[in-house]
């Protein structure tokens, strides 16, 4: 017999893949990047949370975006590759292009995140698409991946790519960190070392009180801009 439920999250699998432009080749994984995890504790059928495709779609973004970034921008340094690409797959960018198509409204949701406003829970849009990424690449692979990615996250690469990928890493930071940590970064000068004309400046840069990252510049400003850009690629390698 099949549940109320599953009839549900069947026709928003349908739906969502429809409005996507793609075919699973099995519905069911894309099913599975629509549980929250918050409907586990109510639900009577036995079903697993989108968390661990959650897992696997955050590094099949990064590895998508990387790769197109290697190829498409031979010019770049590894600092800048690593930059833009945290710009990229940071949660408000991702929770944008989750609203874009409206993501919210497939999930399925606990009774309780559904009433506190789940639906539009920008980590929870991040975390779907992620999820949705990760279900892709368990069903058809690569290919499928690439092609969501590729066309969700379109208009910010669009506008990235408009601004000459001339990225302020200060501004950058002090966006991501008042977003995720609701703080301010703040730039403390460690050390300046060498002669009046040649001084070697080192800056730490944290949030909150959390070390974030130092760089070093003949100047502090430019030291200031690569504890920043240290920041940014740290942030990006562990996802926090």
């Amino acid at each position: 017999m099949v549940r109320p439920e599953q009839t549900s999250v069947s026709r928003s699998a349908e739906h969502l893949q429809a409005q996507l432009g793609v075919s699973f080749k099995d519905i069911a994984n894309l099913k599975q990047a629509l549980y929250h995890r918050s409907y586990l504790n109510e639900a009577d059928e036995d079903v697993e949370s989108n968390e661990r495709l959650e897992f696997l779609g955050d590094a099949v973004l990064g590895l998508i975006i990387s790769d197109r970034l290697f190829k498409d921008y031979p010019a770049m340094t590894e600092g800048q590759l690593s930059v833009v690409r945290a710009i990229l797959v940071r949660w408000d960018a991702l929770a944008h292009a989750a609203e874009r198509i409206d993501l919210g409204q497939y999930l399925v949701l606990g009774r309780g995140e559904e009433m506190s406003g789940g639906r539009e829970r920008p980590s929870n849009l991040a975390g779907a698409l992620e999820a949705l990424i990760g279900a892709a690449f368990i069903d058809s692979g690569m290919a499928l991946a690439s092609k969501i990615v590729l066309e969700q996250l379109k208009p910010e690469l669009d506008e990235i790519q408009a601004s000459g990928f001339t990225v302020d890493s200060k501004s950058e930071l002090q966006h991501l960190a008042q977003t995720q940590y609701h703080e301010i970064p703040r730039y403390t000068l460690v050390s300046s070392e060498g002669p009046d004309h040649a001084k070697l400046f080192t800056v730490e840069v944290s949030v909150g009180d959390r070390e974030m990252g130092r760089g070093q510049g003949r100047n502090k400003k430019q030291a200031e801009l690569n504890a920043a850009r240290q920041a940014l690629e740290t942030l990006a390698a562990t996802g926090s």
